[in-house]
């Protein structure tokens, strides 16, 4: 092979080296945590026990976090109508970040029974980076309003973050904060391995550049 085109697999495959690296990169972590919730409600206080599973989506300058529960919490004496009941929840943000954030979602869409754990939905809400960093996301409050009423609902085992997300601020702050998770999809924040994925393939690639201009430099001398 001539050293032309030796020099120019060198770049390419240097270039798909940086890629692979980029794509491999986790940019976040998620667990399904048990969350032991102490309900107040109307006609005394109740106990339940809910995985609770929390999801970041890139959606614009920030990420759309979704809070969903996989069981039921309270209940009511009464049959629940549809559309009676309306649920809302805060989560607290830790690592990079503090805080709480507020989700909400839909009225109930079926008629609850009485005496049937409440199944809550999906409850969404904005989150926008006010720092670069590790940001965790774990279950706090639930809020239940019902036939003019409102249940609330608090965490009692200090459960862990069901979210971490690498996040970039718009103004480019940092933070020293940090924090631990499991991997998941669809979202896209850079995070430190992306940077060093970005590193390598640059090193990569100027190395390729270098070996092609020493060859050139060769070519020319031996032209001479």
């Amino acid at each position: 092979m001539s050293y032309p085109k030796r020099t120019a697999a060198l770049a390419s495959a240097a270039a798909l080296a940086g890629s692979a690296v980029l794509l491999a990169a986790p940019a976040a972590h998620a667990d399904v945590v048990d969350v032991n919730y102490r309900c107040q409600t109307p006609i005394g206080v109740k106990s339940a026990v809910s995985p609770i599973d929390v999801k970041g989506v890139r959606s614009g300058g920030g990420y759309k976090i979704t809070m969903s529960w996989q069981k039921g919490v309270s209940s009511s004496p009464v049959e629940l109508g549809k559309g009676a009941m309306t649920p809302s929840a805060t989560i607290r943000l830790g690592g990079a970040d503090s805080g709480t954030l507020a989700v909400s979602g839909p009225a109930n869409a079926a008629a609850i029974p009485a005496n049937t754990p409440i199944k809550i939905s999906d409850l969404s809400g904005t989150y926008t980076p006010r720092k670069t960093g590790k940001v965790t996301f774990t279950a706090a409050t639930l809020t239940i309003k019902a036939l003019g009423t409102t249940t609330t609902c608090a965490p009692t085992n200090s459960p862990k973050p069901s979210l971490t997300l690498d996040v970039t601020a718009a103004g480019g702050s940092s933070s020293g904060g940090g924090s631990s998770g499991g991997q998941l999809p669809q979202t896209g924040p850079a995070d430190s391995a992306v940077a060093l994925g970005t590193l390598g393939g640059t090193v990569l690639l100027a190395g390729a550049a270098g070996a092609l201009w020493l060859t050139r430099r060769g070519q020319t001398a031996a032209r001479r």
